[in-house]
């Protein structure tokens, strides 16, 4: 037998590559496209609650995109108050394999990587479904994937107002400074919840509750917004999506009755959405076999609940660009 090897990649390593907007978001998108083709498996996430999920729990994502030869297992820890010993709260590791052979390929530090796979999602999501000429951005949450849901939805979209809120005011200040300063934009740290989303074009709920509490009211939502709600726990009342034009998921299998957690757990348990009247998942839409957004006048709900198949996509081109650059280590498996 021929000795085994796999690559593996730290937090430094990947922070190295210097990753671009455009790098990100190309791979993430490719990802969907192959979903969209039917070119990959994926397995709905499980969990692994140690004690009390509101407190946190490990999520497992699994799936194969056949186009890349690659099949990815990423477990991702998402423990909420990590902030008060000076720790990210979602901290997570990605493997890679061969899926003709099971020969595992490389190891890669994914805490970044699941914060910019989420932010691609976001702002491809709004790319297909938001209004072209959206101008005010409402963004509740400042946990990492934040960040990266407004920088690359700045890619796509020329913000006049971009706000941000969250519950500890700290937080949402940090991220707002952060964020202008490398944006070079003003981003606005609000008070509150309402002055966050009221009127604007795109809304983003990325915050994590520990239980569900309907704090985004549907009456603050205009006619023609983008909605992305992805949070845990629910924070959206259950008359969100009767206003609703179409309701696009990115993975219908991970959001079908009977399953934990998600932002419109309780709008799927109780048939207010279903497989019937779900319009399309946004790899569909991105292999342009279902429309996006089709008016201005169209409101529209985007569900994302995190998929396998973004992180093994990025994965792919980090561990591509590390091997342009000989960045990381080969360590020897067998």
């Amino acid at each position: 037998m021929h000795p085994l090897h796999i690559v593996y990649l730290n937090g430094p390593d990947i922070e190295r590559l210097s990753l671009r907007d455009e790098e990100i978001l190309a791979a993430v998108e490719g990802g969907l496209e192959a979903q969209g083709r039917k070119q990959v498996v994926i397995e709905p996430r499980v969990h692994l609650v140690p004690e009390n999920s509101a407190i946190g729990h490990f999520n497992v994502l699994r799936g194969v995109i056949h186009p890349l030869g690659l099949a990815g297992v990423k477990v991702v820890g998402d423990f909420v108050d990590n902030y008060q010993i000076g720790l990210p709260s979602e901290i997570a590791i990605l493997t890679l394999f061969d899926p003709a052979t099971g020969v595992p390929l490389a190891i890669l530090n994914a805490t970044s990587l699941t914060d910019m796979r989420t932010g691609a999602t976001t702002a491809l999501g709004a790319r297909y479904l938001a209004r072209k000429d959206s101008k005010i951005l409402g963004h509740v949450g400042a946990r990492g994937t934040s960040y990266w849901n407004i920088r690359l939805l700045s890619h796509f979209f020329d913000f006049d107002e971009i706000r941000v809120h969250s519950k500890r005011r700290e937080s949402r200040e940090a991220l707002a400074a952060k964020l202008s300063r490398d944006l070079g934009l003003p981003v606005v740290a609000v008070a509150g919840w309402e002055e966050c989303v009221r009127d604007a074009d795109i809304v983003v709920e990325a915050t994590r509750l520990p239980e569900p509490q309907p704090l985004l009211k549907t009456e603050w939502i205009k006619r023609g917004a983008l909605v992305i709600p992805y949070g845990t726990m629910s924070a959206v009342e259950l008359s969100l999506t009767d206003i609703m034009d179409k309701v696009v998921v990115d993975d219908w299998g991970q959001c079908r009755k009977g399953l934990p957690y998600g932002a419109l757990r309780q709008h799927v348990d109780l048939e207010k959405i279903t497989e019937r009247n779900l319009h399309a998942e946004l790899g569909q839409i991105v292999a342009k076999l279902r429309p996006g957004r089709e008016s201005d006048e169209e409101t529209i709900l985007f569900w994302h609940r995190g998929l396998s198949l973004s992180d093994i996509a990025l994965g792919s081109a980090i561990l591509d660009k590390a091997g342009e650059l000989s960045i990381g280590q080969t360590l020897r498996f067998e």
